[in-house]
């Protein structure tokens, strides 16, 4: 069996559901479906999930949604008659006005995986499975995978076939929760594992993972295999194609996940496992598998003499940063220094109150806060077996006049992490993949 995700992009329209149609009949294996809401059918279009949003801070502060709401509507209305469905959509749309005025925002905004799911499953003559029928969340907004295995378990000796809607489930309260945005590939993720699937494919509008920003790089390679750590690391600096959390349920049982193109089901896209070993042995592997990275970080950098052999100096500076709800994104230590990169954003109101609150609690005047700098992970399971590669990266940057503000990597010689000026961010990604992936 094999459970597959269709992305907003691929059910954006009726013609978009007809490949969706194509792509799943063209293999009996794909018998349980998981859907997104659809997305932008062009440039200047709207997702229906951000109308939805709309309508919620509309309903909130007493403003009228109508127009909003009439939209949402006829593109709903639109696949349905296109497609010759039958659907009631006015009965589904009465109730979704009915609790529209209640301010539920989560009951709101997952409405458009839940038509989603109704339309297509009644295209492909699939049985509708809800999602709040098993999908539990715990008190702390986690998915409880205890509780939904079990309701799961009562449900799937039911249905041979299924389509249901991602991105929300059944909260403690009883009433519906939603994930973080992106929460369909979890959704399709633990159906995954649930099911002991084969595979679980993903299907966007893109070949697979791109091994760097295709607005910065020129028609970047697509990865054909990556490991779930190298996925993570990308993840972590903006790689956004697959929700980072959707690895965890199928990790633990090396479910593969295949990123496929809706648009071009005939590319193999992008593969990842747990363990590459038999890939690697039988093709040439690229040292580096991918570059990511943001912009707008902040280096507080303190200077404190032999602050490596203190106990407690670094502890005492990240205490002072969790009492403020900040983040630590990185922290290359020195001898003498060590550095607390942050998210600019998260300090902006407060950070020479921290600054202040650290030299303090640390008795040192020397703390120095760096212009906003770029931090960019290069990724590659590679790189433990290519000796020197550090060394040709920084040699490169600086044979381009790039100047490295900061530099760390992990224990596994995974990922290569870099800040640089934000200003330098394009030109490093772009030196780096011209010299090493290209």
């Amino acid at each position: 069996m094999k459970v597959v995700k269709f992305g907003g992009s691929s059910l954006a329209d009726a013609h978009q559901f007809k490949k969706v149609k194509d792509i799943i009949l063209s293999d009996e294996q794909r018998k349980v479906i998981v859907v997104s809401a659809p997305g932008k059918r062009f440039k200047s279009d709207n997702k229906i999930t951000d109308l939805l949003y709309l309508c919620h801070a509309h309903v909130k502060y007493g403003v009228s949604y109508d127009t909003i709401f009439n939209t949402i509507k006829e593109r709903f209305e639109e696949i349905n008659e296109a497609l010759g469905l039958g659907v009631d959509l006015d009965k589904e749309f009465k109730t979704i006005k009915d609790n529209i005025s209640k301010d539920n925002l989560d009951y709101i905004v997952s409405r458009g995986e839940y038509l989603s799911a109704l339309l297509l499953s009644k295209y492909l003559g699939y049985d509708f499975v809800d999602a709040r029928d098993f999908i539990s969340f715990k008190y702390d907004g986690s998915i409880d995978f205890e509780m939904t295995k079990t309701r799961f378990d009562s449900l799937k000796l039911k249905h041979q076939t299924m389509v249901a809607p991602g991105f929300y489930g059944l909260g403690v309260s009883g009433r519906i929760k939603i994930m973080s945005r992106g929460g369909s590939d979890i959704t399709g993720s633990i159906l995954a594992d649930l099911l002991d699937a084969e595979i679980y494919e993903n299907f966007s509008d893109v070949s697979g993972i791109l091994s760097a920003d295709p607005s910065i790089i020129k028609n970047p390679k697509s990865i054909p295999i990556i490991t779930y750590a190298e996925l993570r690391e990308l993840s972590y600096l903006g790689a956004k194609v697959l929700h980072e959390e959707a690895i965890f349920p199928v990790k633990a049982k090396n479910i593969p996940i295949n990123i496929l193109n809706t648009n071009h089901p005939e590319d193999k896209g992008t593969m990842i496992l747990h363990d590459t070993y038999e890939y690697d042995m039988t093709h040439e592997v690229s040292m580096i598998t991918g570059i990511s990275g943001k912009k707008d970080f902040i280096s507080i950098t303190v200077y404190k003499s032999g602050s490596s052999a203190m106990v407690g100096v670094i502890k005492k500076a990240l205490e002072i940063l969790e009492e403020y709800k900040v983040s630590v994104e990185n922290m290359p230590c020195g001898i003498d220094s060590f550095s607390l990169i942050v998210s600019k954003d998260s300090v902006n109101d407060i950070l020479y109150e921290m600054v202040d609150e650290i030299k303090k609690a640390l008795d040192t005047k020397s703390v120095s806060i760096s212009e906003p700098i770029a931090l960019i992970g290069i990724v590659g399971r590679a790189m433990v077996n290519s000796p020197g590669i550090s060394g040709k990266i920084f040699g490169e940057l600086g044979n381009h006049n790039i100047n490295i503000e900061t530099i760390s990597q992990g224990a596994d010689e995974l990922n290569i992490m870099v800040g640089v000026k934000n200003e330098d961010f394009e030109k490093t990604i772009s030196v780096i993949y011209e010299r090493f992936i290209r």
